[in-house]
């Protein structure tokens, strides 16, 4: 975002409804449950891109919808009959984990996927169980 506040961007499509995003049914239901009724500016730019597996680099500011961003594109392309880690999601601290595990439970909440968050100071071989 340049600093006057215009988003500059070399994807073109912007999605206006989560329902005109082509995303599975019980991810929507997940959406709508987790109280979003629309896209915000990010997500209408950022989800579509993500979904079809390109890079992205985006920047947004605090509380605009970038970790649902993220975790909806990786909802949507997980393979749902197939029980194996399939997605790796670094965050830089502990807050920012949990909090990124409790948006992908709450997201996926009618998709019967599990999350797992792996930081220091807890037990590793725990870790290592719930990601096998």
């Amino acid at each position: 975002m340049e600093p006057n506040g215009v988003i500059e961007s070399n994807w073109t499509e912007m999605v206006e409804q989560f329902d005109q995003m082509n995303l599975r049914d019980p991810l929507l239901r997940g959406i709508y449950g987790y109280g979003f009724e629309q896209p915000s500016a990010i997500q209408q730019r950022a989800i579509k891109p993500c979904i079809s597996g390109r890079d992205i680099i985006a920047q947004a500011q605090s509380g605009t919808g970038k970790t649902a961003t993220f975790a909806i594109s990786i909802l949507q392309r997980i393979d749902l009959d197939l029980k194996e880690c399939q997605a790796l999601i670094l965050a830089p601290t502990r807050e920012l984990a949990q909090q990124t595990q409790k948006v992908v439970l709450a997201l996926g909440d009618y998709m019967n996927v599990t999350c797992h968050v792996c930081v220091g100071g807890t037990d590793v071989n725990d870790g290592i169980k719930r990601l096998e």
